[in-house]
């Protein structure tokens, strides 16, 4: 089933022309237009289903600096405070609390790792600190157990998956710009060599620059262009319970199950990780950039079955821009719940939190959480395609940084000083395959 998600008013009628277009109505391309409109830029946001159907409404809502890769951190950090700033300058409620996320655990290497973390954080004035096994138990009351100790990061928060891409979405049509729900965009145009226009289904809209924010679908986007962008996805189970009767933790992780407060005061419930690999002729491609990460992870990772093909987000083919295309036949990813996950998941929240057992299950859902072979999104204008800015693979980090990915494309469009250094995530280090040769499409 879908992941609860507030509806959202969009504009009518498509505009003849736009200064940026913005494929893909997920948090971030929702933040990259919010941030276009702030500077007077007239733009329009595109999405083929509901915006914030897919992925960013079925993530956990955690906003961390914690344990981030060092190359998201500063992205990270800048978020947390745009986060902030987005509710106070237009008064939208997207759910954003700095409540802390406290994270648990009696495994003596995850702890060892925690906290050279935290070593690493203090050289960039994050703030973040390791807990002893009496801290630990005090702050983890809620679950009645001794733990040999965890981290608290108390500036980190959450925000409302349900919530937050709507809630922006409202304010970049507040600005002037225009967005488009159930408007499948089918590729782009090409005048001397440069973007001159993107084709949707309901039109053309002309214009010199478009961001492809289009999550899971991207790697086939790129595709169409002969452009590599190796992405693979996961299919993740989540659960919802209904409020508990007791406090307990607004945000809280362990090795067995993690959970997240909603604004409603209902929780998600998950398990870090866990999830399933469906077969995919594109997953089949990047086979051998992306077997280290699976090995690495093999754990938690299960066979799928043929729910990707079924999905056609991961399609080896090209498409025309005349004919309905995969999107249009799957407006919006809702991929099958695993049974055995709920009920996995559920059992460990209660004998985590053993309050739960008042609390029933409201909802469970699945997603896929598009990943790139070093976990690292792609940000950046396609050197053989300019005018086209690459915004994917945020491999399940998306939502926290969301308001920093955003600016930092707007800052990139819009040619400003960028918010961060945006050599790291340049997509030119995917275009040459796992043996080091330069891919040859």
């Amino acid at each position: 089933m879908p992941a609860p998600l507030a509806s959202v008013q969009t504009s009518p009628d498509l505009p003849l022309d736009a200064d940026v277009v913005v494929i893909g109505g997920g948090i971030i391309g929702a933040f990259t237009a919010y941030y276009l409109a702030k500077r007077g830029m007239k733009v329009a946001l595109v999405e083929k289903g509901g915006i914030g159907a897919e992925q960013s409404s079925r993530n956990w809502g955690w906003c961390r600096q914690q344990n981030r890769d060092a190359r998201e951190l500063p992205m990270a950090t800048k978020s947390l405070d745009l986060w902030e700033q987005f509710g106070v300058q237009t008064g939208e409620q997207t759910g954003f609390t700095r409540c802390g996320l406290l994270y648990l655990s009696n495994n003596e290497k995850e702890l060892t790792g925690w906290a050279r973390w935290g070593e690493f954080a203090r050289t960039v004035n994050v703030e973040t600190y390791m807990l002893t096994a009496q801290q630990a138990a005090e702050r983890g009351r809620a679950t009645g157990k001794q733990w040999k100790g965890g981290v608290f990061s108390p500036s980190d928060g959450i925000a409302d998956p349900s919530r937050a891409a709507p809630a922006v979405a409202r304010a970049i049509m507040a600005l002037g710009s225009t967005v488009h729900q159930n408007c499948a965009v089918r590729g782009i145009e090409t005048q001397a060599g440069r973007l001159s226009s993107v084709v949707t289904e309901k039109g053309i809209i002309r214009t010199p620059i478009a961001v492809l924010a289009a999550g899971a679908w991207a790697s086939s986007f790129c595709r169409q262009y002969g452009i590599r962008f190796p992405q693979a996805t996961i299919r993740q189970t989540v659960l919802s319970v209904s409020a508990p009767s007791q406090e307990i933790p607004s945000a809280l992780h362990t090795p067995d199950v993690s959970m997240t407060r909603r604004f409603d005061g209902s929780y998600t419930i998950a398990i870090s990780g866990k999830g399933r690999v469906d077969i995919t002729p594109q997953l089949i491609g990047f086979a051998p950039q992306f077997l280290p990460m699976f090995q690495r992870r093999w754990r938690n990772l299960a066979p799928g079955g043929f729910e990707g093909v079924r999905a056609g987000h991961e399609s080896w083919k090209r498409w025309r821009l005349d004919q309905p295309t995969p999107m249009e036949r799957m407006r919006i990813l809702d991929p099958k719940v695993d049974a055995a996950i709920v009920e996995l998941t559920y059992k460990r929240a209660v004998e985590l939190i053993p309050i739960l057992k008042s609390s029933s299950v409201g909802a469970s859902w699945a997603g896929y959480v598009d990943s790139t072979p070093d976990g690292v999104p792609g940000i950046g204008e396609i050197a053989g395609l300019p005018g086209l800015v690459l915004a994917a693979g945020f491999s399940g980090h998306g939502f926290g940084i969301g308001p920093g990915a955003g600016h930092l494309i707007a800052d990139i469009v819009s040619g400003v000083a960028p918010i961060v250094d945006p050599r790291p995530y340049h997509p030119d280090r995917f275009q040459t395959s796992a043996w080091g040769k330069v891919a040859d499409f």
